[in-house]
């Protein structure tokens, strides 16, 4: 049975549902999501989240050397061409931030492969966050960095902004049934479609916030469906796990699901986790058409399975767009081996030392400077977890030697040099299979803030231009105050007092690692890493308050962060979300470690040694 096209089936109602498959949480996801969604009946909109900074770089590379590209060709060569016609055949509307840095020509060929099926869609693509012809201009003024204060650099690879979801709802509203966008904010491809939907306008902030924690929830692809989830143990059929589908009313909340005798796991706490996965202060998470407030939001498991998510808090966006830019800051080259035998760790930190002493002494000897970097980590000796490391009698370990340099002739020579290690100094030495490391360009990130009004976002519907009708409901109705948190409401059941816990005298107290005690998950913003950690039971949250300080996490990752460590209270999920400054080397490509998105992070924090009262054991 064909399904009839959610832009034509509109109607009215508290009741009705709109239900939105996420298919893609990065470039590089599986084709079995887009599959799975599609075939399984149960979705109106099926939406793709492609971009990262990482991939903005390599997109702007890509169309340097051919012009023709500069999109995630995936979404076209393998996921369209998979599940395109039956997309047509079940009216299922597509939206996708496929586009990267040139959007156009993702569309011209979608539409080339649709014509190609015999198929004829209606494509819209969104333009404008392309604002690398600014920079010079942006330079001269004076911006900088929003985090190191740094001046712009001369020269980027790439500088977009960070677009709403209202020009996707324009784009929808004009009949549109495929939408492609260059960078947007992840939710937006599921705001877009919400917008469009119920009619939301720029000032329904409650209900643009639940759109957008809706679209934060599925941006990630299985990592709300069990996916990551720190009781992997739990989740059943990881090769068939189920792709997430919100199911969204004009309210703002929405029911999470996946589609029928698939795997993973529908529980509140997996999306609890992907709640607190990178969103920083829960207080103000800022997005281009609202600044949200997830402090209070309600995850709960429904007698039918699903698990609803209610109480997200809106208030009017800022008047700037966020632009995520990358720059060119030399090369890098990563060389690994692996030492296998006694004394396996230390071996293997010997062994880097040596390599780059050597080609050290070589770089001077050519007259070309040192390097600007290296970096030793050791697979298989917790370098990782710091001064909290246990594995020190390893009898299998990778060394892995990162150097950086402003010239590529530097890095050949480490590249040559390093195979050398194989037979010339520690007994045990191998490689893996692949031959000598090659450099590559080290991309640097970097982040400042634009005034919406410098960005003017385009439309194309079939390749006409759109009329921008109402250009302040593309950008919505910034406020001067956007970063000031809105008073909490009041709770409708008593939530435990962060504060409250205090020790009995002479209660007899147990340590445990803290995973006996709450769920984790961490990720990146730039250099800082988020670690979000939600309490196994709402009565231990005061006894975690306690423990889980500032002080205490910074003492943990000290071999990470400076500090200082900030810690923000969830009351509604009984969460507390901490965000650490430098942490990661300087985040995503510039960062030369094994984890370079703190992805690790909240595995480790879980490990930390908690003294409990031995009665919560007894409690289970």
């Amino acid at each position: 049975m064909t399904n009839p096209s959610p832009s034509s089936s509109r109607a009215s109602g508290t009741d009705r549902v709109v239900r939105i498959g996420g298919a893609s949480g990065f470039w590089g996801d599986s084709q079995a999501g887009p599959v799975q969604l599609v075939q399984s009946g149960a979705i109106d909109y099926l939406v793709f989240d492609y971009l990262a900074e990482t991939t903005m770089a390599v997109l702007a590379a890509a169309r340097r050397k051919k012009p023709e590209l500069g999109y995630a060709t995936d979404f076209v060569d393998v996921a369209m061409r998979e599940v395109l016609p039956e997309v047509m055949r079940r009216g299922i509307t597509v939206i996708a931030n496929a586009g990267g840095i040139h959007p156009q020509g993702c569309a011209d060929a979608l539409a080339a492969l649709a014509a190609s099926m015999g198929l004829a869609p209606r494509i819209a693509v969104v333009e404008g966050d392309d604002v690398s012809g600014l920079m010079p201009a942006l330079r001269e003024a004076g911006v900088r960095d929003m985090f190191s204060g740094a001046p712009l650099p001369p020269k980027v690879l790439s500088a977009n902004a960070y677009l709403g979801a209202f020009p996707i709802a324009q784009a929808l509203a004009a009949g549109a049934q495929i939408v492609v966008t260059g960078r947007c904010v992840d939710s937006a491809v599921t705001l877009g479609a919400l917008i469009h939907e119920f009619g939301w306008q720029p000032q329904d902030w409650d209900r643009l916030a639940g759109g957008s924690l809706a679209g934060h929830i599925i941006e990630c692809g299985c990592q709300a469906t069990g996916g990551l989830f720190t009781d992997w143990q739990q989740v059943p059929d990881w090769a068939h796990i189920g792709y997430p589908i919100a199911e969204c009313r004009a309210d703002g909340s929405f029911m999470l699901t996946k589609p029928a005798g698939t795997g993973g796991l529908l529980h509140p706490a997996c999306v609890a986790e992907q709640l607190l996965y990178e969103i920083g202060d829960p207080a103000a998470y800022q997005l281009p058409d609202v600044c949200c407030d997830f402090r209070r939001v309600r995850i709960d498991a429904t007698p039918d399975g699903r698990v609803q998510v209610t109480g997200a808090r809106g208030r009017a966006p800022g008047a700037q767009y966020k632009v995520s830019a990358t720059q060119l800051d030399g090369w890098r080259c990563a060389g690994m081996m692996v030492i296998v035998g006694m004394d396996a760790a230390a071996k293997a930190r010997r062994t880097a030392e040596a390599i780059a002493e050597r080609t050290r002494g070589m770089l001077r000897q050519r007259g070309l400077a040192d390097y600007s970097r290296v970096q030793i980590e050791l697979l298989g000796a917790e370098t990782l977890y710091g001064a909290g490391a246990r594995a020190g009698a390893a009898r299998e370990v990778m060394m892995r030697l990162v150097v950086d340099h402003a010239e590529r002739e530097a890095l050949d020579l480490f590249a040559r040099e390093i195979a050398a290690a194989g037979t010339s100094w520690s007994p045990g030495t191998t490689m893996p299979a692949g031959g000598r490391p090659s450099p590559s360009p080290l991309i640097k990130p970097f982040a400042f803030l634009l005034d919406k009004a410098r960005v003017p976002v385009r439309l194309r519907l079939d390749g006409a231009a759109l009329p921008v009708a109402d250009a302040d409901a593309l950008v919505a109705t910034p406020s001067a105050d956007a970063h000031a948190p809105t008073a909490l409401p009041v709770a409708a059941e008593p939530l435990p007092d962060p504060d409250a816990w205090t020790d009995v005298p002479g209660e007899p107290l147990v340590e445990v690692p803290l995973v006996r005690l709450a769920w984790a998950r961490s990720g990146d913003k730039g250099d800082l890493s988020n670690i979000g950690v939600i309490a196994r039971r709402p009565e231990w949250l005061p006894l975690l308050w306690a423990r889980l300080t500032p002080a205490v996490v910074q003492a943990h990752f000290a071999h990470m962060t400076p500090g200082p460590v900030a810690r923000h209270h969830l009351p509604g999920i009984h969460a507390i979300n901490f965000l650490l400054p430098g942490a990661l080397a300087g985040g995503g490509p510039a960062s030369p470690r094994f984890d370079p998105l703190g992805k690790g992070n909240a595995q480790i924090l879980l490990d930390l040694p908690v003294k409990v009262p031995a009665r919560l054991l007894a409690e289970g």
